[in-house]
């Protein structure tokens, strides 16, 4: 599911579920802290996280999770805990983003230091078809790139953005043709490790500082909101007419 390999100095970190675009069960969460581990460990100077196959990372992976007795703040608690370690790990990290980046995806990359994205890579949030939350951080992230307007109107209608259109809209770093966006990321990634690593943590500490802690206490709030959206009809309806493949018909309660 996840795999880790170090080189000169520079990890990188491979979400390898294709057959899936990528999505995280909480084995799959578990295993990605695990990495960062063991990145952290080995004492590298730079980190990438791409993933295998046609996408970077499709969000949660649901197929078979009961919408009734599913452990949402548990999913979630694993999700954000995931984040903290890649947020501070300590190191310059990189993403390399193709394909699908949605939902847990999505905050995958918001955790990362800087994100080069696939022109034509597909981002945002497919909850409205869900009847659930958008989490993972994606309510600041929207919310303090793209203003009020923007980010509910992408909410309400599940809309997503290409990876030209997030860049432009200042979401992550810079948009590159697909075949290139991998061997772009490594070669920053690897120039990042040969540099004044001591210098870079100490910017990365202070734009830390200046993000302060407002997207912690928006995934603590998007957690609690999902929970209480999970005794919803609309939730259930949600994740069963996506697990059936078919289209959901929401009630408004």
């Amino acid at each position: 599911m996840i795999r880790l390999s170090v080189d000169a100095g520079v990890a990188e970190v491979v979400l390898d579920a294709p057959e899936k675009l990528n999505a995280l069960t909480l084995a799959g969460l578990e295993e990605l802290e695990t990495a960062y581990a063991d990145a952290e460990t080995a004492g590298v100077r730079a980190l990438v996280l791409r993933g295998e196959g046609r996408g970077f990372c499709a969000g949660r992976d649901i197929a078979g999770v009961d919408a009734a007795t599913d452990d949402v703040p548990g999913y979630l608690g694993a999700v954000e805990r995931v984040m903290r370690r890649m947020a501070a790990f300590p190191a310059p990290t990189f993403a390399a983003v193709h394909g699908a980046c949605l939902g847990v995806g999505l905050g995958l990359a918001i955790a990362t230091d800087v994100v080069y994205v696939a022109e034509n890579a597909k981002v945002g949030s497919p909850f409205a078809g869900l009847g659930a939350l958008l989490d993972s951080g994606g309510h600041a992230l929207l919310f303090e790139r793209l203003g009020a307007h923007r980010a509910l109107d992408l909410i309400y209608t599940g809309d997503l953005l290409s990876g030209a259109e997030a860049v432009a809209a200042g979401l992550f770093s810079r948009a590159l043709p697909g075949d290139e966006v991998v061997a772009f990321t490594r070669e920053r990634a690897q120039r990042a490790a040969s540099g004044p690593t001591q210098a870079f943590l100490a910017s990365k500490r202070l734009i830390g500082r200046l993000a302060g802690e407002r997207l912690w206490e928006v995934i603590a709030d998007e957690t609690r909101g999902q929970a209480a959206l999970q005794a919803t009809a609309d939730y259930r309806e949600g994740f069963a007419a996506f697990q059936q493949k078919r289209r959901p018909e929401f009630r408004g309660a």
